[in-house]
This record gives C-alpha cells, sequence and structure tokens, in this order.
C-alpha cells in the first residue's frame, strides 16, 4: 500500500520516509503521485492544518495521505511563531533569515527566560475523508547564537540542555529519536499499521 507524504519540503520527506520504514506501506512523494497541490492553510493550530492538508492531498491521490503541521513555540514570544514559522518575517525569507529575526526579537531575553519548544501533529486521511491525528513536541531553550550544520528551519538555534548542543549539532541518527516529528511518528505508526492492514484486508 502507498502513503503519499504530503509534503514539499524534501529535508521533511527523507525524515518521514526513515521513521516510517518498517509498516506495511511504501511512502511516495507528492511528485511521485503527480499530486501537487497547495493547500491555504488557513487553520488556526497545528491540528487544523494538517487535517487540511491530509484531506485535501488523500481526496486528489485516492491514497492514504500524512501531512503535518509543526512549528517552534517560544514562550517570551507568547507562542510565536507557532503556526506562522515556515512564513515567519514574511515571504521569501530563508530559512536562515527567519531564525536570524527571531534571535533578534529574543537578544534582550535572559537564559531561563528562554523557553521553547517544537510541536508536530501528524494528520491521516483516508481517500474518504476520515482523519487520524497524532501529536508530539520536544521541549528546551533558544540559543544566544546558531550552531551546527545539520537539519533545517529553526534547529541551529534550538537548544537541547539534557544533550548540551542544538538540534542542528545532533546527527541523524539521535534526531529520529527525540524529535517533536519523531515523537509524533512513533504515536502515528500503530495508526498506519491499522490502517494499512484493514485496507489490505478489504
Amino acid at each position: 500500500m502507498e502513503l503519499l507524504i504530503a509534503t514539499h519540503n524534501p529535508g521533511k520527506y527523507r525524515e518521514y520516509a526513515r521513521l516510517l520504514s518498517g509498516l506495511p506501506v511504501r511512502c511516495i512523494s507528492p511528485a511521485a503521485a503527480e499530486t501537487l497541490l497547495h493547500v491555504d492553510e488557513s487553520g488556526a493550530s497545528f491540528r487544523e492544518n494538517a487535517s487540511l492538508k491530509a484531506v485535501a492531498n488523500a481526496v486528489a491521490s485516492n491514497r492514504l495521505t500524512l501531512a503535518d503541521d509543526s512549528g517552534l513555540e517560544v514562550d517570551a514570544l507568547q507562542g510565536r511563531p507557532g503556526v506562522h514559522s515556515a512564513r515567519y518575517g514574511g515571504p521569501g525569507l530563508t530559512d536562515t533569515e527567519r531564525w536570524q529575526l527571531l534571535l533578534s526579537e529574543m537578544k534582550r531575553v535572559p537564559w531561563a527566560e528562554r523557553t521553547a519548544r517544537f510541536r508536530c501533529v501528524i494528520a491521516l486521511a483516508t481517500p474518504s475523508g476520515q482523519v487520524r491525528v497524532a501529536d508530539g513536541c520536544c521541549e528546551g531553550l533558544i540559543a544566544f547564537q546558531a550552531a551546527g550544520d545539520n537539519g533545517f528551519g529553526y534547529d541551529p538555534i534550538f537548544w537541547l540542555p539534557e544533550l548540551g548542543c542544538t538540534m542542528a549539532q545532533l546527527d541523524e541518527e539521535t534526531k529520529n529519536q527525540i524529535s517533536h516529528r519523531a515523537r509524533a511518528a512513533s504515536l502515528a505508526r500503530p495508526l498506519i499499521d491499522r490502517l494499512a492492514r484493514a485496507a489490505g484486508s478489504s
């Protein structure tokens, strides 16, 4: 059975393909499925946006579809950038420009008040429009300066106190054990397994 990973982010697609390995599904990209929908993320929450994307792509492709919405919540910024993480600062900015903007907004915030979390909500949708969700988060702090060359997005400024490094300094294997996406995917795995086996027996 094919599982469409509804993301146009190649880094995210690769992570999900690894995180979901061993399940009775074959992960495919929107390009491989010839389904390149750009869904308006008009929801007020990660859950709403993930569900919108999953349902639209599942109906269009006639495949079981996984979509997520994820982002960074910074307590000192009242939860921003949140659902706007990928669009923070306006259209056209690079990942580096977005985290540079965030660091500039945080420059007077002391270490103890730089608490933040990465949050990820995964939505699984069937072609009939049924939706299941799983969510995960990873707690940390906003570093004073960027470090590391791995990962993407805000990884270079997200400090993991228990590991003494940023998310971008982790090797792939470690990140895929502790990240918000890894934690959401671990909860999504049994849901995908049940949906795939049910489809196979029908």
